[in-house]
């Protein structure tokens, strides 16, 4: 199967946009594949937008940065603006449902997309630091590359310092995932209005 796949992220700096992207690269390159992630940073020292772009292919990735994503995700509202750039009518843009309104007016019909009540789910049912994890799941179920053992993996690789001072940390985040999962493999991807 041809692969090729290009991700931008998007939110508020803490909010956990690189750790997503580099367990997404770790796990599509520990699965065989061509991946690359660069960071990118807003010009703020604090409270910036932080972006990050990955890349995932059965062929060497040319270059790290690219104009127009498969996939954009915006988790603030500030990254909702700051990712419109890298949208085209392809593009399926992953959102944090509490955004709905910032998604429509910016928007419009572009592209697909899918609002993930991830905020709500951390809040209630988690934990707040699960957000971005959530996100991930979704991730991993939306685009069907990599499965859910290689992800788990680099999660472990990414916060097993975490887990080994608290257990429930591990239990936590992998539940998330499963939660992303779950909402990613079956999305309801509506066309902007």
């Amino acid at each position: 199967m041809s692969l090729n796949i290009k991700i931008a992220l998007a939110g508020e700096g803490g909010q956990g946009v690189q750790s997503i992207a580099e367990i997404l690269t770790e796990a599509a390159y520990h699965k065989g594949y061509q991946a690359l992630y660069i960071p990118n940073f807003g010009v703020e020292q604090r409270g910036g937008v932080s972006v990050a772009f990955v890349q995932v292919s059965n062929e060497p990735v040319s270059a790290p940065k690219f104009t127009t994503g498969d996939i954009v995700v915006a988790l603030s509202r500030r990254a909702v603006e700051r990712v419109q750039q890298y949208t085209g009518p392809a593009t399926t843009l992953v959102y944090d449902a509490s955004l709905e309104e910032d998604v429509r007016r910016l928007y419009g019909a572009k592209q697909k997309r899918l609002a993930i009540p991830a905020l709500e789910i951390a809040q209630q049912e988690m934990h707040p630091r699960v957000f971005n994890v959530i996100i991930l799941g979704v991730l991993v179920g939306l685009t069907g590359f990599l499965e859910r053992p290689a992800v788990e993996q680099a999660l472990e690789r990414q916060f097993g310092h975490k887990f080994a001072r608290d257990p429930r940390l591990r239990d936590l985040n992998y539940r998330a995932l499963e939660r992303g999962f779950q909402l990613g493999s079956k999305p309801e991807l509506t066309q902007g209005s």
